[in-house]
Formats: structure tokens, sequence, C-alpha cells
């Protein structure tokens, strides 16, 4: 028996509607950018700065975020009300994160506001690709995978209060991670540029290190110092 005009309007109807549902809630991204931060630099250049109730954090870079992001340079946020940060999807990763993503916001706590934040943020705008466990984890890998601080010291940059160019930092990290990044800077009381950030680009699968296809909208002086923690 055939489907009457009136039932097919209706299906149509219907199918429209699943489309414009599903636009509404998409979650396709170009790339994401994985931001590491150093502590020195926040604690210096903040009003604010508290080590999260395990203790001061290891001297060492520390996850921001696993963001994703377009080609044009715009992002996506809070993409998915529906799923908040729920701890019990990452217990298993707790300690690492406590140890390689602490925060050092007011008041920190155990890290759970921060983490809460990433994801709420960031990562629910990937969740099509990373599950809850997938963002922290894979983020956390990131981290292990770049050693940001190995490939710095190495050259002979050290988190010291020296002043370095901008070029060789950033020559130093391609060097020891083997892409281009992005270094964010903050400014201290006395003017200084401090490195902040570094940015490096990972595929939108969060699979894979990539070249960059964009880079974020700010500056840093020719000269950076690298502050102390």
């Amino acid at each position: 028996m055939k489907p009457s005009s009136g039932n097919l309007i209706i299906l149509f109807l219907a199918l429209v509607a699943l489309s414009l549902a599903g636009l509404s809630v998409s979650k396709d991204f170009d790339f994401f950018y994985f931001v590491q931060q150093w502590p020195g630099s926040y604690c210096d250049t903040q009003q604010k700065c508290c080590y999260p109730t395990t203790g001061k954090p290891a001297a060492d870079f520390g996850v921001h975020g696993l963001w994703p992001n377009y080609n044009d340079g715009t992002y996506p946020s809070n993409c998915d009300s529906s799923s908040p940060f729920d701890q019990s999807k990452v217990s298993n990763l707790i300690s690492t994160m406590q140890k390689d993503w602490p925060t050092l916001a007011c008041p920190s706590g155990n890290g759970v506001t921060f983490w809460s934040h990433e994801w709420d943020k960031h990562g629910t705008c990937s969740e099509d690709v990373l599950d809850q466990h997938s963002y922290f984890s894979r983020a956390l890998s990131l981290k292990n995978q770049t050693k940001l601080l190995q490939a710095l010291t190495t050259a002979g940059i050290k988190p010291n209060g020296g002043s370095y160019s901008l070029s060789r930092i950033k020559s130093a990290i391609q060097s020891g991670v083997g892409y281009i990044p992005f270094i964010e800077c903050n400014t201290d009381e006395s003017g200084n540029s401090q490195l902040y950030q570094v940015y490096l680009c990972v595929d939108n699968s969060g699979s894979k290190l990539i070249e960059c296809p964009a880079f974020p909208h700010a500056k840093c002086g020719s000269q950076i110092e690298f502050p102390s923690f």
C-alpha cells in the first residue's frame, strides 16, 4: 500500500526537524589546540595564585586544555549542557591529572572545578570523537609525548628568570617536538614579557600532532623571560 500524500508530508517534516536538530548540536571542528601552561608565569603575573590541596605542583608545564578549533581561528564552546563533568568517569586518571593538569586559580581545591570548566567549555565540543575519559587521557598522553620542559632545557633555555629570544624558544620546541608552536606571553609588573603558554596542534580525531592551520591572535616581545617556579 502506497503511503498517502499526508503521511509523506509528515515524514518529510520529521526528517527536516531531525536534520535541523542535528545541525544545532553539531560538534564539527577542524583541529585541536593542545595548550600547556608554565606555572611560574601564571603565579608571577596573576593577582591570585593558589596551590591545589595536593600541594605546590612540580616546576613543569601543566596541561591547560585540549581545545577544538576552526581553521578561521574561531572555536565552538559549551556544546552540550546535558554532558557535565563526571569525576567517576576519570577516576583512574585523577592522580595523574593532579600532577600533570594542576589548577592554580583561587580557590584551587583539588582540581575538579578546573577540569569541569575545561570539559564543559571545550570537551563537550569534541565528544563525538573523544568521550570524557578519552578527552582527558589523550591530553595527558600528549603532555608526556611533547615534553616541553625537556625540549627547552636541552637547548639551554632554563626556568631561572633569564631572558631568551622568542625565535630561540620556538626553535627549541620545534626541534624537540617536531612541530612549530605558538607562544603566548604574560606581562609582569615590570613590563617583562614572560613565557606563559605553549600551543601545539592536533588533528580533529585527537590522534596526532599536526602543523597548526591557524594561530591565536596574541603577541610576545622579542625577548621573553622564563621565570622560575
